[in-house]
């Protein structure tokens, strides 16, 4: 136990240290955490593809091993760092102001920065990256009880994505229910329905993307391109 929080001491400071340097850079920072397969890296695609022209937008993201998802995110033309945790369930503060250095010495900075946590809904909630914003994601192919079973991160998150809604016709899955027991944990929790195969929802998620970099850009007093 001690180990533990010496360990999430740590990863705290560096975090902190990461936190200052964004908003010295007046960089959004996002963290997508979710169990594996839910279409986070799909979601980031369409992301990507939308982004108004001349966004400085970055992206990392963590596996446990291979680049498959980096090499499929570096198509849209921004620049993709992939983290190899080797073994490790989940991305820290250190892994995250590593690959990030090169970015934040850049003499333009970032806008935006989409972190794909490891696919996990468990060791990841613990980790500060630094992040402006926790996001978890959801898909209908999993159970309505996950906010019940993986309460921490539905609690410290700020918005989730209930993602897949095209499949709902052919899943045994009740979307209300899920969206009830995530507001059990987390009664403010923001809620967008997405289907990246169809489109549905996509112009939500990039509306609150849009006033979430305004926000910053207020806290921060830089203009938001």
């Amino acid at each position: 136990m001690a180990i533990g929080k010496k360990v999430l001491s740590e990863n705290g400071r560096i975090a902190g240290r990461l936190r200052d340097a964004l908003r010295s850079s007046g960089t959004l920072a996002l963290n997508l955490i979710s169990s594996p397969g839910s279409g986070k890296t799909m979601l980031l695609e369409k992301t990507l593809e939308a982004l108004p022209p001349g966004t400085r937008a970055a992206v990392l993201t963590g596996d446990i091993q291979t680049d498959n998802d980096a090499r499929r995110l570096a198509r849209y033309g921004y620049p993709v760092r992939q983290i190899t945790t080797a073994g490790a369930c989940h991305l820290d503060a250190r892994m995250v102001e590593n690959h990030l250095a090169v970015w934040l010495d850049d003499s333009e900075p970032l806008d935006l920065l989409l972190i794909e946590n490891v696919g996990n809904l468990v060791c990841p909630t613990s980790y500060d990256l630094g992040e402006d914003a926790k996001i978890v994601v959801l898909s209908v192919t999993e159970g309505e009880d996950k906010p019940l079973k993986y309460p921490g991160i539905f609690r410290k998150a700020e918005l989730m994505i209930l993602n897949k809604i095209d499949l709902l016709p052919y899943v045994s899955f009740d979307p209300a229910l899920a969206l009830e027991n995530a507001r059990r944990i987390h009664p403010d929790i923001e809620i967008i329905e997405t289907s990246c195969t169809a489109g549905s929802g996509l112009e939500q998620w990039l509306a609150w993307l849009a006033g979430r970099a305004t926000k910053k850009a207020e806290e921060v007093g830089h203009a938001v391109v």
